[in-house]
């Protein structure tokens, strides 16, 4: 608490980056009916008033973002950062056509990157092991293939990741300090592009589903989207 004290001291030097599902948006059975709570995003637009800079990076497309999070003025970074990575758009054609070779019922496409979700299958040990097979095809072809939240991720070979995003976010804004919460393994680049500035706060939103790396790195530790809320409420 003595961070957030610290942070909110002068919170013009300073940047609050967020995840969004799972972060500022509870988690849903089915990803599309995901959205902010009218609560949150009362603090979101506070805190954009009072901030240097406030930024959803997610995994996922940026515009898609900006309608569950409904704060449109605040900044968005979607597909993990890459949309900031230039290099990010030579691979668009080259995943469109591995997807059509995928027969997946929830199969989202962000252009830049993809996601199986598997969160309402009936089997979840045989869904695993059927995208266990697509995520070896894709690795052959060049991807990335890891998997989250109950979902395979699918993202072109580049360098840009949320930490990525987070430093240049930082750099182009000129701020030092900043605040970073995120709920699952990707999280923790940005947790490690933190670790250079003069005041770092990590948040993980912990859930069962998470992974125990990110609460390991955290300096503070909530449930749930909800919990975060009370914790912006401080800031």
């Amino acid at each position: 608490m003595d961070l957030l004290d610290r942070l909110a001291e002068d919170p013009s030097s300073a940047a609050l980056f967020f995840d969004v599902d799972g972060v500022l948006a509870p988690i849903v059975a089915r990803p599309e009916d995901a959205r902010v709570p009218k609560e949150t995003r009362a603090e979101l637009r506070r805190l954009n008033g009072r901030y240097g800079l406030v930024a959803c990076i997610s995994g996922r497309a940026g515009e898609v973002a900006r309608q569950i999070v409904g704060v449109p003025e605040l900044t968005y970074a979607g597909n993990h950062g890459l949309e900031l990575d230039a290099a990010a758009g030579a691979w668009t054609d080259r995943l469109r056509a591995f997807l059509a070779k995928v027969e997946w019922d929830e199969l989202e496409d962000k252009e830049l990157t993809a996601s199986l979700h598997y969160r309402n299958v009936a089997d979840e040990s045989a869904a695993r092991a059927e995208l266990e097979a697509v995520a070896e095809r894709a690795r052959a072809a060049g991807f990335v293939a890891r998997f989250g939240r109950k979902v395979l991720e699918l993202l072109p070979p580049l360098a840009g990741n949320k930490g990525t995003a987070v430093r240049q976010l930082l750099a182009e804004h000129g701020l030092s300090r900043a605040l970073y919460a995120g709920d699952d393994t990707t999280d923790l680049d940005a947790f490690r592009a933190l670790e250079a500035l003069d005041l770092a706060v990590r948040v993980a939103v912990s859930s069962p589903e998470g992974p125990p790396e990110l609460r390991e790195a955290a300096d503070v530790v909530v449930r749930d989207p909800t919990d975060l809320r009370t914790l912006l409420a401080r800031l």
